[in-house]
This record gives structure tokens, C-alpha cells and sequence, in this order.
């Protein structure tokens, strides 16, 4: 029992510390998350979308140093009670997720390990018994560390969680995992490649045969029946291969530009997912760098999902003429966690990205 509880103690603490580690070097897109949760159609928490990225912050921090006192065994009243209170929410929240179909993704392991709502819950079922083991053993939680060192290794841990996540929030995550990272092409991302898995559909075709509703499914193919058909109704039963960019678009005035401009061998793209939540002192910030990069040669883009006011007032206020073009903002959020955010590629591929902060850095 005691050799079964120290590896239940490993998996439950190591699993904690990895899922705190990839949402803290990315405490955006975490809070992104957390929105998404709050907003309509899912809880209905509106009131705390303006709270999301400070709760996302605290809950990543938090998890990762859960994961830590278990294994060194510090504070372990504390620390039992925390991981059981917090893996009863999680499983809650996962299984509402699931069953409900609210959320396509938990976020649980940030964008490192994408899960599909059942894949969490079935997660964190398995942490609830081993967490609930933990939690009913506890003679067998003992330290591995003094008190004072292992108070020491706390505050150290602390403190490089708060490191990481500031830097996360005014330059760029330490670790990319989206599809986005330097060196990604992107044309080569959003493409099929031959021969990949195809979407599977069932079909419940809906009859009335003599007088009688019967349903028959197949996948595709219209069933040899004599009957009239009243409805069909299709159910996804396999997504098949999904390329790791799906969403990525460059509009303008309803026109695709996409193919042209990722064929550009020396494009600086900003990417602002709205435009009006911007700063204006981030375009002040970048306004030296985008005329050196025009004096360079580069063809200058902003990507946005803002309309033409807002595109309107950018321009009035830096006194130019920005070239705007339209993408979804949830795909813009994704390429760049900062509003506005810069990117050089060529032909495609990302060369360089940086947070408006650190604009200077960019080379031309």
C-alpha cells in the first residue's frame, strides 16, 4: 500500500506541475479559456470575464505549486484538501463540458496536449481516485525535505512561477505550442496532406413507411427504401485529420488574399484581435519600426477582426495609412498572444514574432 501511494503521489504531483507549467507560460490563452467558460452559452458568468486573466494567473500558480507540496509533502493538510476541492470543480466542470458539448476544448494542458471534452473528463476522473486515495491515506504523505528547505524550494518555486508569467504577459510565452511558432509555415499547416482520414458522418434518415416513422442510418448513401422521406439529420461520428491551422484567412472587402499574400518574400504582419481593446500607445511603440520595415521593402499588413471604424480611428491617430485586412478573432488570439503582436515571414513561413514591447528587437 505504501509503494502503491507514493506512485499514486508521483503521477497526481508530476501531472499537476506539467498542467500548471503549460498554461503559466501562456496565462493568456488560459484566460481566453476562462472567458469562453463564463460567457453565454455555457455558464452565463459575464461578470467575470473582466476578472479571467487574474484568475488565470492565480490557478495556474496555484496548481503548479499543488503538484509541488505533494510531492515534497509540505503543508499536507493543506495541500489534501486543495487537490480534492479542486479536482471535484474540474471534474465537474469537464463532465458539464461533455455532456452539454459547451466547450470543443478544457484548455487543461493549455495547447501543449489538445483533449476533446471527453478525453478531460475521463482525465480527471482518474485523478478523482487517485486524488481520493491520497486524500483517505494520509499517514503515508510524510516529507521528503526539513520543513525550512522544503519552505525554501516553495518560495523559490513561487517565485519563478510569477517570473514566468509576467514575462508571458509582456513579451511572449517562453515555449510556443501553437501551430504559429517560429519556423512554421504556414500554407504547409493548413494542408491535406494526401491520403489523410476523411470525416466520418452517420446519416438517421427519417421514413414514413406504411403509415409508420422508421429511421435508418448509413454514412452517406441514400437508404433503398419505400417510403417518404420526412428528415435526415447528420451526427459526427470521426473529425478525420484536421491540418494544425484550419482557420487562417486574410480578408478585404470580401475578397480571399490569403494565397497572395503568404507567397510575399518579405511581409511584417501585425496582428491585433480587436483593435479598440489595443493601446494606443502600442502603435506609437511600433510606428518606427513599421516605417523601417517599409524603408526596407516590406509589405505591411494588420490583421484584425475590427470593422472600419475602429480601423479608422487607428489611422486618424498615427496619422498613416495602415493596410487592414479581416480574420476571424479567435484565430488572431491564437497566432499572437499580445494586441497588436508582429510577425515577419517569408513566403509564409514565421521568421520572427515578438509582442509589441519588444518590437525593437525585430530585425529587416
Amino acid at each position: 500500500m505504501k509503494y502503491i501511494y507514493q506512485i499514486a503521489r508521483i503521477i497526481v504531483g508530476a501531472l499537476f506541475i506539467f498542467s500548471g507549467y503549460v498554461k503559466l507560460v501562456d496565462p493568456l490563452g488560459f484566460s481566453y479559456k476562462l472567458e469562453e467558460y463564463f460567457g453565454p452559452g455555457v455558464f452565463e458568468l459575464e461578470f467575470l470575464v473582466p476578472l479571467a486573466l487574474p484568475l488565470s494567473v492565480f490557478i495556474v500558480i496555484f496548481e503548479l505549486l499543488l503538484g509541488l507540496t505533494l510531492l515534497l509533502g509540505f503543508a499536507p493538510k493543506f495541500t489534501r484538501w486543495s487537490l480534492l476541492l479542486m479536482i471535484i470543480f474540474f471534474t465537474f466542470l469537464t463532465f458539464y463540458s461533455a455532456f452539454f458539448n459547451k466547450v470543443t476544448d478544457c484548455g487543461c494542458f493549455g495547447d501543449a496536449i489538445p483533449l476533446n471534452p471527453w478525453q478531460s473528463f475521463y482525465k480527471d476522473l482518474i485523478l478523482l481516485v487517485l486524488i481520493l486515495f491520497i486524500f483517505f491515506k494520509k499517514q503515508y504523505l510524510k516529507p521528503i525535505l526539513p520543513k525550512s528547505v522544503a519552505f525554501v524550494v516553495f518560495l523559490i518555486a513561487f517565485v519563478v512561477s510569477g517570473y514566468l508569467s509576467y514575462y508571458g504577459l509582456n513579451h511572449l510565452p517562453v515555449v510556443d505550442f501553437r501551430p504559429y511558432h517560429i519556423g512554421a509555415n504556414i500554407p504547409e499547416s493548413m494542408t491535406v496532406p494526401e491520403g489523410a482520414q476523411k470525416a466520418v458522418y452517420n446519416y438517421h434518415w427519417k421514413f414514413n413507411i406504411d403509415g409508420e416513422e422508421k429511421t435508418i442510418t448509413t454514412q452517406g448513401s441514400y437508404p433503398q427504401v419505400d417510403g417518404e422521406l420526412i428528415e435526415y439529420e447528420t451526427e459526427l461520428v470521426d473529425e478525420g485529420y484536421i491540418p494544425p491551422i484550419h482557420d487562417f484567412s486574410l480578408e478585404k472587402n470580401g475578397e480571399d488574399y490569403t494565397e497572395e499574400l503568404m507567397a510575399e518574400p518579405q511581409l511584417l504582419m501585425i496582428a491585433s484581435y480587436n483593435l479598440s481593446k489595443s493601446e494606443i500607445e502600442a502603435w506609437k511603440a511600433i510606428q518606427l519600426v513599421l516605417e523601417k520595415a517599409k524603408s526596407k521593402g516590406y509589405k505591411l499588413i494588420v490583421l484584425t477582426s475590427s470593422g472600419i471604424k475602429a480601423q479608422n480611428i487607428i489611422n486618424e491617430q498615427l496619422q498613416t495609412e495602415l493596410d487592414f485586412y479581416f480574420a476571424d478573432e479567435t484565430a488572431i488570439k491564437t497566432i499572437v498572444r499580445s494586441n497588436p503582436g508582429l510577425l515577419v515571414l517569408n513566403k509564409g513561413t514565421i521568421k520572427q514574432k515578438v509582442h509589441w514591447h519588444d518590437a525593437e528587437d525585430l530585425e529587416f
